[in-house]
């Protein structure tokens, strides 16, 4: 060999000895602290959820019915809260079907109220406090939406929106927050929505209800941060849900439709695990969505004319659309 072949050969195997002996070992011991990492992170959520008391709202359907099933399996003590008695019995008889490695031995709690009912809410965290104690987390999921112009909507449409979707779920944290303050401990966690950050047309009653929800949850976690209260908000997109067939229309009828993005949407299953792993990691806030609604957002607080520009295109084309 030549005298640049040969250095040529022992910077190679230089490389290869570095490569070897600090490269490879350092690249599995990465893996190995981030895979250990993640098995202490499981092993405190579980921790976290187990024996735990969670109240969930809307548990009959769509995403309350899968966190339902979601905390069920991981070992909390559920207490059901719906409009519906037969719903939630016909839950608990499902969620106690369930055959697993882990069964939980707590058959879950019914409570019936309306939410839009700010004394029924008050009487059934009286009744949820006196069946079980104490409530370690609260999940206020229930909700209706709304689909129609602002022009042609009557204000009891509004109103009845704002009572199901953010009257109700303050009434009842509020009624259980003394008992958290108290005892220093708790979780409360919010349902809103992409639309809770953005408004898109045809939806000012559910976007107004889900913009004051983040802002009234957003001024609660700051407030009871020195009891040790927990607050998160999760931001879902599109779930496969009924939640647009059972939307309320400008006249307050019922829209039933099921709408293309509502369909195409995330499953409630993958949202509720989702709700599942951020109630875990105590996390203050989650967006669930896509890469549209997403960039929606950041481009809604970056570039605000280009927002309001598409939004008036997207109106423009759904009025033509329906052909009004």
């Amino acid at each position: 060999l030549s005298p640049c072949g040969s250095r040529k050969t022992a910077e190679k195997g230089k490389l290869m000895d570095f490569t070897s002996t600090v490269i490879i070992p350092l690249l599995f011991g990465s893996l190995g602290i981030f895979a250990l990492f993640r098995l202490l992170q499981w092993l405190r959520m579980r921790t976290y959820l187990q024996e735990a008391v969670v109240v969930i709202t809307g548990a009959t359907s769509g995403l309350g019915k899968e966190c339902a099933k979601a905390f069920h399996a991981a070992g909390s003590r559920l207490v059901l809260c719906g409009r519906d008695s037969e719903k939630l019995k016909g839950l608990v008889q499902e969620l106690c079907a369930v055959k697993n490695h882990r069964k939980n031995p707590h058959e879950p709690h019914t409570v019936v109220f309306d939410l839009s009912d700010t004394k029924a809410v008050v009487n059934a965290a009286e009744e949820i406090l006196k069946a079980l104690g104490h409530v370690d987390i609260l999940i206020n999921n229930a909700g209706i939406s709304f689909r129609g112009t602002i022009v042609d909507t009557g204000l009891h449409v509004d109103k009845k929106v704002m009572e199901t979707n953010y009257f109700g779920p303050i009434a009842l944290t509020k009624a259980l927050l003394p008992s958290m303050i108290k005892r220093r401990q708790g979780h409360i966690v919010a349902i809103s929505s992409v639309q809770g950050k953005i408004s898109i047309p045809f939806r000012s009653a559910y976007a107004a209800s889900k913009h004051a929800t983040q802002a009234f949850f957003d001024c609660l976690r700051a407030e009871v941060e020195q009891y040790d209260i927990e607050v998160t908000v999760v931001s879902p997109g599109y779930i496969q849900t009924n939640l647009s067939l059972n939307a309320v229309t400008a006249d307050g009828s019922r829209y039933g439709v099921m709408d293309k993005t509502t369909a195409e949407g995330q499953t409630a299953a993958e949202v509720a695990q989702v709700v599942l792993s951020a109630v875990g990691q105590k996390k203050k806030e989650v967006l669930v969505a896509g890469l549209t609604p997403c960039l929606a957002v950041y481009l809604r607080n970056l570039c605000p004319r280009l927002f309001f520009t598409l939004m008036a295109s997207r109106a423009k084309k759904e009025r033509k659309a329906k052909g009004s």
